[in-house]
This record gives structure tokens, sequence and C-alpha cells, in this order.
């Protein structure tokens, strides 16, 4: 089954949209008996699952870390047993990674935009 989910947000980062998209893929699962891959370019999402920094960082209440308020959802949402994470080449001519960046520049250009409240809050005066 294909699902595609594209969203755009005003006042964020790059590395908290990709978290959104983890977010939002793992929310999207239906069946929690499925193994699931998630593929992400993003070496921050994925070395931070992969190599257990998140769950570190979890154990000692995010301080200091910066989108803990995401990583906290994503997390939730995580199950280890369940739940693969696979960096892949971004811009190297993977199919479905060429989609993904198409879906986020069509969202980021055409909104409406949605508040990153958990950013726009430290960082927008």
């Amino acid at each position: 089954m294909r699902k595609e989910l594209s969203c755009g947000y005003r006042f964020t980062t790059n590395n908290r949209m990709e978290l959104r998209a983890v977010i939002s893929a793992l929310q999207a699962i239906t069946n929690p008996a499925l193994n699931v891959c998630i593929y992400s370019d993003s070496r921050y999402v994925v070395e931070a699952i992969n190599k257990n920094w998140a769950l570190s960082w979890k154990t000692k209440a995010y301080k200091g870390k910066a989108n803990a308020d995401l990583w906290e959802i994503l997390l939730n949402l995580y199950k280890p047993e369940k739940h693969t994470f696979i960096w892949v080449k971004g811009h190297a001519a993977n199919l479905e990674n060429n989609r993904c960046d198409a879906l986020a520049v069509n969202a980021a250009k055409q909104g409406p935009w949605l508040e990153d409240i958990g950013y726009a809050d430290k960082n927008i005066k």
C-alpha cells in the first residue's frame, strides 16, 4: 500500500521537517503488527535512532537537545522490534527519495503552512 503525505510549516528547520515526516509516517501505520522500514536521507534522524542517541537523550530528559518536543513524539511511536531506519543518499537518482523531495518542495511553495509551535515559541520574537 502506498500513501503520500506532505505538509508545509512556516518558521521551522529542515531537521524538524525530517522528524515530522517520520512522525507522520509512523502515525499513518494502521496495522501495528507490520514491520516497517523508514527510508530517509537525514543522517540526523537515522543515526539518532540507529545509534541509540535518541533513546539516550530521552533517558536524560532531552536536556540541551534540539527538537526535544518532536523526538519525544517520535520515540513514543517508535517500536524497535517493528521499525527499521535506513539511510539513503539524497539527490542520487533514488526514485522514492526524489518523490519525497518533490512533495516537500511543493508543500513549501504552495502552502497553506502550519505553525511549528515548538520551534516558533522559542525562536520567533
